[in-house]
Formats: structure tokens, C-alpha cells, sequence
């Protein structure tokens, strides 16, 4: 027992991770959604997660729980924050470590796995009342990834392999859910050097437009924004 009388050791707390996909669909930056089966939040919609195993570390856990629950790999991942208050989970008190992860466009989620009654792309900025505390994950996820807009170059996570500068400067107001005038963003993002010219381009209702490339495929802050 500690100085209180409490007794230490008995239901000690569980570890889960929760992850936030975000992708952009329809010109939305859209969110992923499991609907849980059993429980007391049952029917209600979340994020997909699950415990961590025994043996087994967090970024390692949420990329399995990713797989098993939505059958993706390889996407960019990164920790977030965790979520701690005791009455979270109405079933046990249960510590969440979240995640947010970045889906391209193209890739299918079609797995559900035994745990979810449902899953589907939720626009961010409309979403229901989730289960436990996932609005509030939702809104901290959110604001990260915007922040990392500014400084890093993970945009290339949500964009194909080429692309146009108005799709790039499209997704950038999406998840900012803000106007960019349009001749200083092009400055800036030509100057950094992120970006690279293809000798091909993309018909459209004007002009044809050059399409481009990112020089490298991985994770750097950069003064964006």
C-alpha cells in the first residue's frame, strides 16, 4: 500500500494506442472511422487501436493495429500524445497513446477486421460524437499536422507521385482550410528546392500544366510557410 491505504499493483492501468488517418478525398481532408461492435460504445464511431502486447513497443503496436484493422502499411506515422484521464474507458482504466498517420490517394481500406461493425472516410472538420475522449485526439491530431505543414515537407505523404502546383497548393489550403495567394506560395515553393520539374505535363481547362516531383520521398523539416 502507498501513504494512503491505496494498494499498489491491482488493476494497473492498460496501454492502447489510437491512430487518426488522414487523407484528402474530394478536395476534403477526411478522417478514418471504425464503428465499434460490443461494449458500452458500441455502435458508436472511433478511431481504429487496440492494446499494446506484452513485449511489444508502442510505434510497433500501432503500425500492427494499422495492418489488422485497415490491412495499410508503410505510411508515415508519428506520436502525437497521450491521453490519460481515468474515466476515458468506462470498461478499465486504460492509458492511450495516439497516433496520426498519412494516407496517399489511391490506397484502399478495405479490412475491417472481427473488432469493427463498420469503417469509412469522415470529413475532419464535420465529425459526430466519437467514443471515449477521440474528439479531443481528433482535434490535437489536427492541430499537428497543420503545425507540421509549416516546417517539414510531409505533404509528400498525401500526394502521388507527380502532381501539379495547384494540387499541392489545393491540398495545403485543404488541411489549412485557408486561402494561399497563389504567386507566393509558387515562389517560396519553387526556392526551397523540394520540388522537381518533369518534362511532362497535364492538360486541363487552360493551358497545359507541368507536373512535378518531389526530390526525396522522406520526412525533413523546411522552413515551408
Amino acid at each position: 500500500m502507498n501513504g494512503n491505504g491505496r494498494q499498489l499493483g491491482l488493476g494497473s492501468p492498460r496501454v492502447a494506442v489510437d491512430a487518426v488517418l488522414f487523407t484528402i478525398n474530394e478536395k476534403t481532408l477526411k478522417t478514418l472511422l471504425v464503428k465499434i461492435k460490443r461494449g458500452p460504445f458500441a455502435g458508436w464511431w472511433a478511431f481504429p487501436g487496440g492494446l499494446v502486447q506484452r513485449g511489444e513497443g508502442l510505434d510497433e503496436a500501432a503500425r500492427r493495429e494499422l495492418f489488422e484493422k485497415t490491412g495499410v502499411s508503410d505510411l508515415y506515422l508519428e506520436q502525437l500524445y497521450t491521453f490519460g484521464e481515468t474515466q476515458r474507458d468506462p470498461t478499465a482504466h486504460t492509458v492511450s497513446v495516439a497516433y496520426f498517420a498519412l494516407v496517399p490517394p489511391g490506397v484502399d481500406i478495405l479490412s475491417r477486421g472481427e473488432k469493427y461493425a463498420d469503417v469509412r472516410w469522415a470529413p475532419v472538420h464535420t465529425l459526430p460524437l466519437l467514443a471515449y475522449d477521440h474528439n479531443a485526439i481528433a482535434n490535437y491530431a489536427l492541430r499537428r499536422l497543420q503545425a507540421k505543414l509549416s516546417y517539414t515537407n510531409i505533404v509528400y505523404s498525401l500526394l502521388p507521385d507527380e502532381f501539379t502546383l495547384a494540387d499541392l497548393q489545393e491540398l495545403y489550403e485543404v488541411i489549412l482550410h485557408q486561402t494561399l495567394d497563389r504567386r507566393n506560395f509558387r515562389r517560396k515553393i519553387l526556392a526551397l528546392g523540394l520540388l522537381k520539374a518533369l518534362p511532362k505535363t497535364r492538360r486541363g481547362a487552360h493551358r497545359p500544366a507541368t507536373l512535378y516531383a518531389f526530390t526525396q520521398r522522406q520526412p525533413m523539416n523546411v522552413e515551408v510557410l
